[in-house]
C-alpha cells in the first residue's frame, strides 16, 4: 500500500505479525489511542477491527479523508493542504491584530483574529501568534509574561500554572510535546497580521439540535446571561437568532431573565426560555421560576453544568442542579453523551405546555458541543399535543343548570384560569343578570365599565365587588384557586368550575364541584339556560354600587398632606391614560394594593406575581411581555406599562439598561416614597415598632436618562397627565419617578 503524503500528517504504520488483530478506536475515547483499550465500553460506537496483511502491517490515515478511513488508499495522494481545506469548507483568513508600532520587546497581549483568540508576542524583535488557550488548563497565555532564566532563554510564562512556551514557536521546554498551536504571523506596513483557518461549513452539535427543536415547539425568546459554562449553548441560540428563528435578550441578573420569561408565559401562554451558567447563575432564576410554577406559567429553564468527569469532588461553580431544581421543576433531565437529545427537549416543552410548569435541562459543558448523530433531525410539536377542552360529566352539568335556575341572586367569580375563556363567562352573566367579579390575578379579564362587571374581590379590591358577593345567594366560579387573599366566601352555595381536579374543593368543602374546560363548560350552561331564569336582574344596584365608590375614590383623590401625591390621583390618571389594549406588569407593594382598588380597566391585561408575591416582578415581567408583543400576532402593537414601588423597582433596576439596549418600549411608573411602605403598615398592625422600613434612593429620573432612556420626576399633581402622556409616548425605555405620599394609599 502507497504512503499519500498530506501537509505535515503521513498514514501510520502498525507492525504486526501476520493475522494479528488491531482494534480502531473509531470514537476517539480510548486511552491508548488510536487503540482501543476498552475503557469506553457501551458509547454505542464499536471500534472496528483489522487483520494485518502477509507482511505483518497495514495503514491507517490520522488525517480521516481517505476514501475509506481508517485504513488508507492513497487517493488523496499530492493533494495540497490548501486543496484538502477547500474541500473541508477551509479557507485562510488574515486578521489585523495590531498596529506596526503597538508591541515592543517582551511585550505580550490577548488579540482576537476572527473567532480564534491570539496570545501575540514580540521577542528579539519577530512576532509570535501562539492559541491563547493553555493546552494544558486553558488559561490565557496572552496574560502571562516573557520571562528570560540566566542561560539567556526566554519563555512565555502561563498565567495559571507557570508552564513555560517558546514565545514564537510555542514548544515547550526540555523537548516535551505539549506544547501550544501557533498561527502564521506577518508584520505589515500598516500593522501585524496574523492568519486563521475558517470554514464556511458547520457540524451541527447536540446544542444545535435541541435548540432547534425548542424553536420548533414555538419557543421566540430567550432571557439569559452567556457564561464559560453555557457556551455551546449560547453558540446555538445565536445561530438559530441569526438564521431569524429567535430572538436572545441578554440581561444584568438571571433572576431577572426567569421573571421576563414568566411574564412572557403569562401574558400569552407559550413557553420562554431563560438561560444561566451553572452555580449561582443557575441559583439566582429560581425565584422567577417558582413564582411561574406557583402561578401555572409554562417556562423552560436551560442552564449550563460543570464537565461531568469532574462532577462529585466539588468542581468550581458546581451544584448539584438536579436536586437543586427538584422541587421547583415538573421536568428536570441532564443532558448526557448518550442521551436521546431530541426527544429530551421534546419532553421538556410538552411537560413545560401541558402542565402549565417549569421545565428544566442541565447542560454539561463538554455534551454541548458533541458533533449530532448522524442523520438526527429536530423534533418538534406537531403529533405531540391533543385538544385538551373536555365538557364536565353529564350529572354534574345537569346539578349545575338545576342550581343556576333556583338562584335568585347569583354572582359569577372569574378568576385567572378563566383567562381567555371569557367570552362565554360574560354571556352567561349576561342571561343571569348577574355580576362578574374577578380575583386580583383576573382582574381586567372584563372591562370595569361594562354593565355586568364589579370589580376586584379581596383586600386589593373594590367595596363593589365585596357587597355583590356578600348579598348572592349561589357563587359560580370559574378558575379561581380560592386564596386567602381574594377571600371568597365558603358560607355560601358554591359551584366551582375548573379543569384541574386539584384545584376544586382545594381548601374547604364546596357545594358542586365541577371538572371540565372553563370556556366550554361556560358554553354548555349558557346554551342550555333558559332566557328568563327568574333571577333578580342586578344590573341597576350594580351601577349604583359603583356610583357610591367613584364619589368615595373622588374624596380620596381630593386629600393632599403636602408630602407626595396620592396614588388614588395617579391611577385615575393612569386609568385615563392607559391605552385600551395596553399589558401592564405590576409589582407587590402598597402601590400594587392601591392599582387594584383604583385603577379601572377597559380592556387592559394585567400581569402580577400572584401566589409567590415576589417583590421585583414588575420590571423584569414587563420585559417579557414586551417581547411578546414583538413575537405574538394577538399582542403585536400593545403598549407595555409596569408599576412597582421604589423597592421593587430597586431589585432590578439595572434591567433598565437591557430595555435600552433592545430598544424596549416601556413606560415604567414609578411611586416613589423612599420607604417600604407595606412592611411598615404591617409593622404598626402587628404592633411593632417600624424599624428598617426607610430607603435612601437616587434620582430615578436621571438614572434612567443616564441609562439612554426617557426619565421624568413628577413632584406636583398638575405634571401628573403630562408627564404619563409623554412616557407613553416614547418610542423606548421611559420611567415617570412619581414622588408618592406614604400614607394616601
Amino acid at each position: 500500500m502507497s504512503e499519500p503524503y498530506i501537509a505535515d500528517t503521513k498514514p501510520m504504520a502498525v507492525e504486526l505479525k501476520a493475522g494479528d488483530t488491531v482494534w480502531w478506536c473509531r470514537c476517539g475515547r480510548s486511552k491508548n489511542q488510536p487503540f482501543c483499550d476498552g475503557s469506553h465500553q457501551g458509547t454505542g460506537l464499536e471500534p472496528m477491527e483489522f487483520t494485518a496483511d502477509k507482511d505483518g502491517r497495514f495503514f491507517f490515515c490520522l488525517c480521516k479523508r481517505t476514501g475509506s478511513p481508517p485504513l488508507c488508499d492513497g487517493s488523496h495522494k499530492q493533494i495540497t493542504q490548501e486543496q484538502l481545506d477547500a474541500q473541508d469548507g477551509l479557507h485562510t483568513v488574515w486578521y489585523k491584530v495590531a498596529e506596526p508600532d503597538d508591541m515592543h520587546d517582551g511585550d505580550v497581549r490577548s488579540v482576537q483574529a476572527g473567532r480564534q483568540s491570539i496570545a501575540l508576542t514580540r521577542h528579539a524583535g519577530r512576532y509570535g501568534a501562539l492559541d491563547n488557550a493553555c493546552p494544558h488548563q486553558g488559561g490565557p497565555l496572552g496574560e502571562g509574561s516573557i520571562e528570560c532564566d540566566g542561560e539567556g532563554d526566554c519563555w512565555l510564562r502561563c498565567p495559571w500554572h507557570g508552564w513555560d512556551f517558546d514565545p514564537l514557536t510555542g514548544k515547550s521546554p526540555g523537548g516535551h510535546d505539549d506544547g501550544a498551536r501557533t498561527f502564521p504571523v506577518e508584520l505589515r506596513d500598516d500593522g501585524v497580521y496574523v492568519a486563521v483557518q475558517e470554514s464556511s461549513a458547520h457540524q451541527a452539535t447536540v446544542s444545535d439540535l435541541m435548540v432547534r427543536t425548542m424553536v420548533n415547539w414555538g419557543v421566540t425568546h430567550a432571557f439569559g446571561m452567556v457564561g464559560h459554562s453555557n457556551l455551546g449553548l449560547a453558540d446555538a441560540l445565536r445561530r438559530e437568532e441569526e438564521a431569524g428563528r429567535l430572538q436572545y435578550i441578554g440581561i444584568r441578573h438571571e433572576g431577572a431573565a426567569a421573571f421576563a420569561a414568566s411574564g412572557y408565559a403569562k401574558l400569552c401562554g407559550r413557553p420562554a426560555a431563560c438561560m444561566s451558567i451553572a452555580g449561582p447563575g443557575a441559583t439566582n432564576m429560581l425565584t422567577g421560576l417558582w413564582d411561574a410554577k406557583v402561578d401555572r406559567a409554562p417556562i423552560l429553564a436551560l442552564t449550563g453544568q460543570v464537565n461531568t468527569q469532574v462532577l462529585g469532588p466539588g468542581a468550581f461553580q458546581e451544584i448539584d442542579l438536579a436536586s437543586a431544581y427538584a422541587p421547583v421543576a415538573r421536568f428536570s433531565q441532564t443532558v448526557l453523551r448518550d442521551s436521546q437529545h431530541v426527544e429530551l427537549m421534546n419532553l421538556a416543552l410538552k411537560n413545560a405546555i401541558v402542565e402549565r410548569d417549569v421545565a428544566h435541562l442541565i447542560f454539561p459543558d463538554e455534551v454541548q458541543n458533541l458533533p449530532a448523530a448522524d442523520g438526527a433531525t429536530p423534533g418538534g410539536r406537531d403529533g405531540r399535543l391533543g385538544d385538551r377542552r373536555m365538557l364536565p360529566a353529564t350529572d354534574a352539568l345537569a346539578a349545575a343548570l338545576q342550581r343556576l335556575k333556583d338562584a335568585k341572586r347569583p354572582v359569577i367569580i372569574a378568576g385567572y384560569g378563566a383567562l381567555g375563556r371569557m367570552e362565554f363567562v360574560v354571556r352567561l352573566a349576561e342571561k343571569l343578570k348577574a355580576p362578574v367579579l374577578t380575583t386580583f390575578k383576573a382582574k381586567g379579564q372584563i372591562a370595569d365599565d361594562h354593565p355586568h362587571a364589579a370589580g376586584v374581590l379581596g383586600r386589593s379590591g373594590t367595596p363593589v365587588a365585596s357587597w355583590c358577593m356578600n348579598e348572592a345567594d349561589l357563587l359560580l366560579v370559574f378558575g379561581a384557586s380560592f386564596a386567602n387573599h381574594t377571600g371568597i366566601s365558603p358560607g355560601k352555595p358554591i359551584i366551582q368550575v375548573d379543569y384541574d381536579a386539584m384545584t376544586l374543593g382545594k381548601f374547604h368543602p364546596v357545594e358542586l364541584p365541577v371538572l371540565g374546560e372553563i370556556g366550554l363548560t361556560a358554553e354548555w350552561l349558557w346554551r342550555a339556560l333558559p332566557e328568563d331564569t327568574g333571577a333578580t336582574d342586578q344590573r341597576t344596584e350594580l351601577a349604583q354600587r359603583w356610583a357610591i365608590w367613584r364619589d368615595e375614590k373622588a374624596r380620596r383623590r381630593a386629600r393632599d398632606r403636602g408630602k407626595g401625591i396620592n396614588s388614588a390621583v395617579l391611577f385615575e390618571a393612569l386609568s385615563e391614560g392607559a391605552p385600551d389594549d395596553a399589558v401592564i406588569a405590576v409589582d407587590v407593594g402598597n402601590n400594587t394594593y392601591s392599582f387594584g382598588r383604583y385603577f379601572e380597566c377597559s380592556g387592559q391585561r394585567i400581569l402580577m406575581s400572584g401566589y409567590l408575591g415576589s417583590i421585583g416582578f414588575g420590571f423584569p415581567a414587563a420585559m417579557g411581555a414586551w417581547a411578546a408583543t414583538q413575537a405574538q400576532a394577538d399582542y403585536r402593537g400593545r403598549k407595555v406599562i409596569s408599576v412597582s414601588g421604589d423597592g421593587g423597582f430597586g431589585q432590578y433596576m439595572a434591567e433598565f439598561t437591557t430595555a435600552v439596549h433592545y430598544g424596549m418600549a416601556i413606560c415604567h411608573v414609578l411611586l416613589n416614597n423612599a420607604e417600604l411602605g407595606k412592611i411598615s403598615k404591617e409593622q404598626r398592625a402587628g404592633h411593632w415598632p417600624v424599624w428598617q422600613t426607610r430607603l435612601r434612593n437616587p434620582d430615578f429620573a436621571a438614572y434612567a436618562k443616564s441609562c439612554g432612556g426617557l426619565g421624568i420626576r413628577v413632584e406636583k399633581t398638575e405634571q401628573l397627565g403630562d408627564a404619563l402622556k409623554r412616557a407613553l409616548a416614547y418610542d423606548g425605555p421611559a420611567l415617570v419617578d412619581v414622588v408618592a405620599d406614604v400614607e394616601l394609599i
